[in-house]
């Protein structure tokens, strides 16, 4: 009877007893990089330029003591409404940053191949249109760009192009999951311009995320490459990883920059109408397939719409920017940023085990790329030869 009892109790204690909890990731730090510290309450939400032609404007709603370091979002193609990255944009806005977020694209009426020049005329105009403003006071001599997928290129073209005056030199280019970089005219996609143009004293990191990595990497290696007046002791290459320790999972996709905040919907946020067009201008406008978006790029836009904001947000991506732009508008390299261990930490879930960490890695410079030659095979898992001796006179006690 007994032993028929035992096991009846213990399935009882078992079916009892509470269901473990997961572990939570963590959440935005209180201060610092990333951190929840914000000088400013309120963030000022309009638009300059028009409708068809309009930047998006963000900061503090209050008067700073010194002018605001400017940071220019440039979004993934189709990726127009700055809702999407609303969360990242009222970060970087109440930490005393002046955004602008360029629409240098209407889906469906404008090309790739025309994004850089549109993208550089809307900053110069509103640059120009905020250089008197007591709030916005921007910092021409403290910019930076974030780009995400097909905002990558084009961030380092606009960097390539500061020689004409037209877009501040950027400090900073931050770039998340490079891609849309069309190889020539024909092809659909952001063509490149020389980037041996971009100023040497420019710092540039670019991140991919270990899901679907492999089309990030290879854009942001092409782009790091082609940037070959930027030393390599100013670039880095990083990843963010996945980790599915706890509940919810962290998931480093093509879609995770995203930080959707209704607050900053485009509808919200009027832009001024288009002029009335002269009648007797001729109308040059043609459509052409490149206009549309793909099937990724409708999937990716999509993805960027219910993208939660979690851990990889404020510890990849916003922590990190924070540190980096401070260094750039310091002058520090990417060694620097190396040095410092709080760069690649992700904190640990809420049972003390480690987020899986940031990799971060300078490029090799020219003549590192070749392997060495192997050396001569070694026998592994080998023990030292008084281990293997006292081994053997131990099975020979054994067997006598």
């Amino acid at each position: 009877m007994r032993r028929f009892l035992l096991p009846v109790l213990l399935l009882g204690a078992t079916l009892a007893a509470p269901p473990a909890r997961a572990a939570t990731p963590p959440q935005q730090p209180e201060q610092g990089p990333g951190g929840r510290d914000y000088p400013s309450a309120d963030v000022v939400k309009r638009a300059v330029g028009t409708a068809s032609a309009g930047t998006f404007v963000f900061h503090g709603n209050d008067t700073p003591a010194r002018p605001r370091p400017v940071v220019v979002f440039l979004h993934s193609w189709g990726a127009v409404n700055p809702g999407l990255y609303g969360g990242w944009i009222d970060h970087l806005a109440r930490k005393g940053n002046l955004v602008l977020f360029p629409r240098f694209q209407e889906v469906n009426r404008s090309r790739p191949a025309d994004a850089s020049n549109l993208a550089e005329t809307l900053i110069e105009s509103a640059l120009a249109a905020l250089a008197d403003d007591p709030k916005a006071r921007p910092d021409r001599g403290r910019v930076a760009f974030i780009g995400h997928s097909a905002g990558v290129p084009l961030a380092l073209n606009l960097a390539a192009g500061a020689a004409s005056g037209k877009v501040p030199a950027p400090k900073l280019v931050f770039g998340l999951m490079a891609g849309g970089i069309a190889s020539n005219e024909k092809e659909r996609g952001i063509l490149l311009r020389d980037l041996s143009a971009v100023d040497p004293g420019t710092l540039i990191i670019t991140m991919s995320g270990d899901r679907d990595y492999l089309p990030a990497d290879r854009a942001s290696r092409l782009l790091l490459q082609q940037a070959s007046a930027v030393p390599a002791t100013r670039k880095l290459f990083m990843r963010a990883s996945s980790d599915d320790h706890g509940f919810p999972a962290l998931t480093a996709t093509l879609a995770s920059p995203g930080s959707v905040k209704a607050d900053y919907d485009a509808a919200a946020i009027k832009l001024p109408p288009d002029p009335p067009r002269d009648p007797k201008q001729k109308n040059t406008w043609r459509w052409s397939a490149d206009m549309a978006l793909s099937g990724p790029q409708t999937i990716l836009t999509q993805q960027l719409g219910t993208n939660v904001t979690d851990a990889l947000d404020y510890l990849a991506y916003w922590k990190t920017f924070d540190i980096a732009a401070e260094a750039a508008f310091a002058g520090r390299d990417a060694a620097a940023l190396l040095r410092d261990p709080k760069f690649v930490d992700m904190g640990t879930w809420s049972d003390g085990w480690p987020v899986k960490r940031l990799s971060a890695q300078m490029p090799k410079v020219e003549g590192q790329e070749k392997k060495d030659e192997p050396g001569p095979r070694r026998r592994l898992n080998m023990a030292p030869a008084e281990n293997r001796q006292g081994l053997s006179d131990f099975i020979d006690r054994l067997r006598s």
